[in-house]
C-alpha cells in the first residue's frame, strides 16, 4: 500500500503554496498533473525536480489505472490540478476515487480555492452554501438550474469563463434582480477584483466593459423564500 497526496496549489499568487505542499512535491517519486506544462513551470520555481504524469479530464480513468500501477509498486506520488484544490471542479475526484478503491492512501494537502476566497470575503450568512461550479454553456440548461438554485433561497458559488460572465450576470438578473451578488475577478492576481451589487447593478457593470479578462468566482446571497415565491420566480423568468 502506498499514498498519493491531492495537493492545493496557487491559483494565481505563488506565495499562496503551503509549507506542506512544498515538502510533498520534495518528498514524493512522482507528481501526477492536469497540465505537467504548467506544473513544471511551479517546480522550477519552487526548485524542485521530479518526473512528471499527465492526468487530465479527458483521460484521467485511464492514466488513474497508470498511476494506481506506480502505486502497486510502492512510488508514492502527489497529484496537482492546474490551479487550486484538485477535485473541486477541477480534474482529481476520479483518480482519488480510485486509488482509495485500490486500496492505497489518499491524502489531502490543502490548499487555495477559487471558492473558499471569495466566500471568506463575500459576508455569507446562513447555514447552507451550495457549490455547484460551472454551470452548462448551454443557455437553455444554465438558466434551468439557475431558477431551481436561485429558488432554494440558499447562498451559491458558481465558477464562470470571461466569455460567458455577462450572459451569466443576465440571467440571474432576470430571475432575481435585486439579490446580492459579489463577483471575484482573477482572485489572489495581480489584477484581482472583488466588487458587489445586486444582479441588476452587476450584469450592467460588466455589459458596459469594453474587454472582460479573467477567470471568475460568483457569489450569490442566500434569500429564503417560500414555495409560493419560488413559483412566481419562475413563472416571471419565462416570461
Amino acid at each position: 500500500m502506498s499514498t498519493l497526496y491531492i495537493v492545493g496549489t496557487p491559483i494565481g499568487n505563488l506565495g499562496d503554496i503551503t509549507f506542506r505542499a512544498v515538502e510533498t512535491f520534495k518528498t514524493v517519486d512522482v507528481v501526477a498533473a492536469e497540465d505537467t506544462r504548467h506544473t513544471l513551470q511551479l517546480l522550477n520555481h519552487l526548485e524542485i525536480k521530479k518526473p512528471l504524469v499527465s492526468c487530465r479530464s479527458q483521460n484521467e480513468e485511464i492514466a488513474a489505472q497508470k498511476i494506481i500501477r506506480m502505486l502497486d509498486e510502492g512510488q508514492t506520488v502527489a497529484y496537482a490540478s492546474d490551479a487550486g484544490t484538485p477535485g473541486i471542479s477541477d480534474p482529481g475526484a476520479v483518480l482519488a476515487g480510485l486509488a482509495r478503491k485500490a486500496g492505497h492512501n489518499v491524502v489531502p494537502i490543502p490548499g487555495p480555492s477559487a471558492f473558499a476566497s471569495l466566500v471568506s470575503v463575500a459576508g455569507a450568512g446562513g447555514k447552507t452554501l451550495v457549490f455547484e461550479g460551472f454551470l452548462s454553456p448551454k443557455p437553455g440548461r444554465r438558466r434551468s438550474r439557475l431558477k431551481e438554485l436561485l429558488a432554494t433561497g440558499d447562498a451559491i458559488v458558481l465558477y464562470e469563463s470571461p466569455f460567458r460572465i455577462v450572459k451569466l450576470l443576465t440571467d440571474i438578473a432576470d430571475i432575481d434582480s435585486e439579490r446580492r451578488v459579489v463577483v471575484g475577478r482573477e482572485l489572489t492576481k495581480l489584477h484581482e477584483e472583488i466588487v458587489e451589487g445586486t444582479a441588476a447593478q452587476m450584469r450592467d457593470d460588466f455589459a458596459q466593459r469594453s474587454k472582460v479578462l479573467g477567470e471568475f468566482a460568483v457569489f450569490i446571497s442566500g434569500c429564503k423564500i417560500s414555495s409560493k415565491n419560488s413559483k412566481d420566480f419562475e413563472e416571471n423568468a419565462d416570461n
